[in-house]
């Protein structure tokens, strides 16, 4: 009996550890969405809905716009200076950073064409002090009736002519700063108050008046760097924002937290064809001089964008020239829909027509909802194939409304 009672227990024991070793059944998959009517709908709680972010169509309002933007010189208070005659550096007076004014000597030169110039200064002199000398001369016969009146006419236009061409000569001579006498020495000078922002030039070097022109560096650059121009690259849609006049806010990524305000002072009226962008300039003090040429920036402004609804632009998919968004009707449906917008931003974007405020679109995993309509497209019978296109737009006062790009 006992070896009975035994087999009874090991049977009943293998019985439990078989039990206990067999996995649990597995939970049952959720079923997919279905295509009605070109809406996909999704049974209620299915886990795949709190995947999606959904956001809520706004009101058009006044968005924050940044632009690409370049700090150069004022063009308007900077003087490139290029040699006007050949020779040799004999000496450098002024060096990077340092403050000039107008008429400062930057540096000398042994100029053997500007001693020509000298040259024909001197000799132009010297000529009018004779005619000068011989004119008296015919004067003083004409009264006492020794020569004839076109005798003195021709003296005082010989005169008249040296007279001229010593003018002349000076005004050449005086423009290269030169003086008196024949010397060669061609000085180079600041015509502005400002500071020398580059030197490219070593003693000893050889000069030459046909060593300037585009892509070739001055000698000197003298500027007044307290204000700056700002080269802004706008995109075809902020042209009839960014008018002489209107204001922008200027951010450094090198200097975080500061603040500068610049105007608008110029705007291209052509679009490069390279980049598809058009050119503004504007103006920005610089007083503390913490800003610097070619520094990097953006532009900062605020655009209004007038009617419309605004969205975020990553719910915003394009197919071809078309525009898509998902719009959800109600929980757990879904339907795609073509949408015209007005204006196309990094962060946000305006639609015209298709949306109305309040409608909520899917802003976070959108391709996944996407693939989810395909598959449902592609099961549907081919009489839903119909609604494979996403619904028209649907009219409204917002539709209608013109929003300028």
């Amino acid at each position: 009996m006992n070896k009975a009672f035994s087999s009874l227990a090991l049977a009943l024991g293998l019985s439990l550890l078989t039990a206990c070793s067999e996995a649990p059944a597995p939970a049952p998959e959720a079923p997919e969405p279905v295509l009605q009517g070109g809406q996909l709908r999704f049974p209620a709680g299915h886990p795949q809905l709190a995947l999606l972010g959904l956001a809520a169509a706004g009101p058009g309002k006044a968005v924050t716009v940044e632009l690409p933007a370049r700090l150069v010189w004022n063009e308007d208070r900077t003087q490139r200076i290029f040699p006007a005659l050949g020779g040799r550096v004999l000496s450098i007076k002024a060096d990077v950073g340092q403050v000039v004014k107008a008429g400062s000597l930057l540096a000398q030169l042994a100029s053997p064409d500007f001693g020509v110039a000298q040259a024909d200064t001197a000799k132009a002199e010297s000529d009018a002090r004779l005619t000068q000398k011989s004119l008296q001369r015919q004067r003083e016969l004409f009264e006492a009736g020794i020569v004839a009146r076109k005798d003195l006419e021709q003296a005082e236009a010989d005169a008249s002519r040296a007279q001229t061409e010593a003018a002349r000569a000076q005004a050449r001579t005086r423009l290269y700063g030169g003086g008196g006498g024949v010397n060669q020495q061609l000085a180079l000078t600041s015509g502005i108050n400002g500071v020398v922002v580059e030197r490219n030039l070593n003693p000893g070097q050889e000069v030459r008046p046909d060593q300037s022109g585009p892509g070739v560096p001055a000698l000197f650059v003298v500027t007044d760097p307290t204000s700056l121009w700002v080269q802004i690259d706008a995109r075809e849609s902020e042209a009839g924002t960014l008018r002489p006049g209107a204001s922008f806010e200027l951010v450094i990524p090198t200097l975080p937290g500061e603040k500068f305000e610049g105007r608008v002072t110029a705007t291209s009226d052509f679009i490069d064809p390279a980049t598809r962008t058009i050119r503004v300039r504007g103006l920005i003090a610089n007083p503390d001089r913490k800003l610097k040429a070619e520094m990097l920036a953006k532009a900062r402004f605020e655009r209004n964008l007038g009617a419309g609804v605004m969205i975020p632009a990553q719910a915003v998919a394009q197919r071809g020239a078309a525009h898509t968004v998902i719009v959800q009707v109600q929980p757990g449906v879904f339907e795609q829909r073509e949408v015209v917008l007005g204006y196309e931003g990094p962060r946000e974007v305006v639609v015209s027509r298709g949306l109305e405020v309040g409608e909520k679109v899917v802003s976070e995993n959108m391709l996944l909802l996407q693939r989810k309509f395909r598959l449902a497209q592609d099961e549907a019978p081919k009489g839903q194939k119909a609604a494979e296109k996403p619904a028209p737009a649907p009219a409204s006062a917002a539709s209608t409304a013109a929003v300028s790009r």
